[in-house]
């Protein structure tokens, strides 16, 4: 059924949040034009919820236990049907906002929304690695007909009682400000990949630790076409070998401590 102007859906923004202080301002001011405003914050130990409160006064503290269940939470504080997601590293576009806006008026023809993400790199946009475009979970969704799965540490999936559609317009995602900040959230997303894997029965063998890296490697940077992208293909391309060499390293690690705690 077609709405009216007046008679839109409202939209609640949720983004999720940690220690993302330089990020925090620009996400927020980009998400202005949405009915409510949450944030839910892991408990940063710098001004991301100082900022945060800049925006909203909707800001709440949940311990992370897993992504899935961390975007439930957020979820459940939203007053309004439809959700718009959007995680600390991204910003909104007038397109996107526009693009919304539209299909509301008119009357949705999915419950759910992937939304393509535009990624910049160490001062270039990148086009190819398979970051553009770049789909994470539904961003866009009707949160009566979208669930997360609670149980999810990290790269959560979601359950959706009804259509998944695609909208045109991006977001954009400047994921890493320098290498530092990728190896940061490196070691983090390692640990978290790690332990999923061992709850679900991965085992570790050694071939991973050369074969694994290698084929990521060539994946993005020849598969993909990552060396259209310059330097800056090839320096993702590494990196995210690398990222892979230390997730089955700890996978190796983890599965140690979980033998060696066992009773003989």
């Amino acid at each position: 059924m077609n709405t009216t102007a007046d008679t839109a859906p409202k939209i609640s923004a949720y983004v999720i949040a940690y220690n993302d202080e330089p990020n925090m301002r620009a996400c927020l001011e980009s998400l202005a034009w949405a009915d409510e405003i949450i944030v839910v914050d892991s408990f940063s130990t710098d001004a991301t919820s100082t900022i945060a409160r800049e925006f909203t006064d909707k800001v709440f503290q949940h311990k992370f236990e897993a992504f899935g269940k961390l975007r439930n939470d957020a979820v459940a504080h939203a007053t309004h049907d439809w959700v718009f997601s959007l995680d600390s590293d991204e910003r909104a576009t007038p397109e996107i906002r526009d693009e919304i806006r539209a299909l509301l008026r008119r009357g949705p023809d999915a419950d759910a929304y992937f939304v393509p993400r535009r990624n910049f790199f160490l001062g270039r946009w990148i086009k190819h690695c398979g970051w553009y475009p770049d789909y994470r979970q539904p961003q866009f969704f009707n949160k009566q007909r979208l669930r997360y799965r609670d149980g999810d540490l990290v790269h959560e999936s979601f359950d959706c009682a009804g259509r998944v559609g695609h909208l045109r317009e991006h977001v954009i995602q400047i994921p890493f400000r320098d290498i530092r900040q990728f190896l940061g959230k490196m070691d983090r997303y390692s640990d978290l990949m790690a332990r999923r894997m061992v709850e679900k029965g991965r085992r570790f063998h050694v071939h991973q630790l050369l074969t694994h890296p290698v084929f990521t490697f060539l994946k993005m940077y020849v598969l993909r076409r990552g060396f259209l992208d310059g330097l800056q293909g090839f320096i993702l391309s590494g990196l995210y070998a690398y990222y892979t060499f230390i997730k089955y390293v700890r996978l190796w690690e983890q599965q140690r401590v979980k033998q060696d705690s066992e009773p003989s």
